[in-house]
């Protein structure tokens, strides 16, 4: 199999990559490398990867690579609500304009497995799951141009989405701004966190699990219905107090406390549930726990400069 992957040297891309040549597969990756990061020279020596220094927005160049292979992976994007505030016309171009050039020019028979976000979800029921039948009413532009592309994905017919909960663990592109990697970084390097809407909820996947998600559905393509699934931890629908609390069991001296007063950007407040993508075969492998322990492991080698997008 011929798989293309854009943004692949991004903090999954650089997890997923690897695992992708070890199955014995064809890799390209297209990645304007805007990090100077060099999360993928361990894999230089394979032969069976190919590296593109290109952007995505260069749409002869997405559509004369999008032809020669079986499998697309857009991943490319620019992740956030912050990032996409801060740089709106760049996001749409990169988010929305750039995934639409590759499901235009893609062949029926081409398979594409996009990454979304369960942010769409917005601001759900207290109490009451997020299935992928939830209405979607994303809060932030990062979430809408989500939700956009993903229709424009699956009404194209051969494509799946992944709805990811939020992301955490250690890659070789690093993320702190994460909320997981943000707070675990907080409590090893400053001892504590001050929390805005502490008690707004959100899902939780290790970065391991979502490059292992994308695998399943290569494999899996022929079989799997053409829909959305969320991806998540089914244990791990904790509230940013709750996160703070299971921290603090691997780091005691963690102090967090909530502010009276300020609020935080991201109003994101749901819970949801993984039922549908787990009936396919898929169990994540890592849980929360475990991936805090790596965390603060990863948090000796690492401190805080290039390794955000904000």
């Amino acid at each position: 199999m011929k798989i293309l992957v854009t943004g692949g040297a991004g903090y999954i891309g650089s997890v997923l990559v690897p695992q992708l040549l070890d199955k014995g597969w064809q890799v390209t990756v297209v990645d304007n490398f805007m990090y100077g990061q060099g999360s993928l020279l361990d894999c230089c020596h394979r032969q069976e990867l190919e590296i593109i220094r290109g952007d995505v927005r260069d749409k002869d160049l997405m559509r004369r690579l999008v032809a020669g292979h079986d499998a697309i992976l857009p991943l490319a994007c620019l992740v956030g609500a912050p990032l996409c505030a801060l740089r709106p016309d760049e996001a749409r171009a990169v988010n929305y304009d750039a995934v639409k050039t590759i499901v235009e020019a893609a062949g029926a028979q081409q398979a594409i497995i996009f990454p979304t976000t369960n942010s769409g979800y917005g601001v759900g029921q207290k109490g009451v799951f997020c299935t992928e039948q939830t209405p979607l009413n994303p809060v932030s532009l990062y979430g809408r141009l989500k939700v956009d592309i993903e229709k424009a994905l699956l009404d194209r017919g051969n494509a799946i989405t992944l709805r990811l909960a939020t992301v955490f663990g250690i890659s070789p592109r690093m993320r702190i701004d994460l909320l997981v990697n943000d707070f675990t970084y907080r409590a090893v390097h400053d001892g504590f966190v001050v929390l805005y809407q502490a008690r707004f909820m959100r899902n939780y996947i290790h970065v391991r699990d979502v490059a292992a998600a994308f695998i399943h559905c290569l494999e899996n393509f022929g079989r799997l219905p053409k829909e959305a699934y969320n991806v998540g931890l089914s244990d791990a629908n904790l509230s940013k107090w709750q996160l703070c609390q299971e921290i603090k069991k691997q780091v005691p001296d963690f102090y967090f406390v909530e502010a009276e007063v300020g609020e935080d950007p991201d109003k994101r407040d749901y819970i949801v549930s993984n039922a549908k993508f787990e009936a396919t075969g898929f169990l994540p492998g890592f849980g929360l726990r475990q991936g805090i322990a790596e965390l603060i492991k990863g948090y000796r080698v690492i401190k805080r400069n290039q390794y955000a997008n904000l």
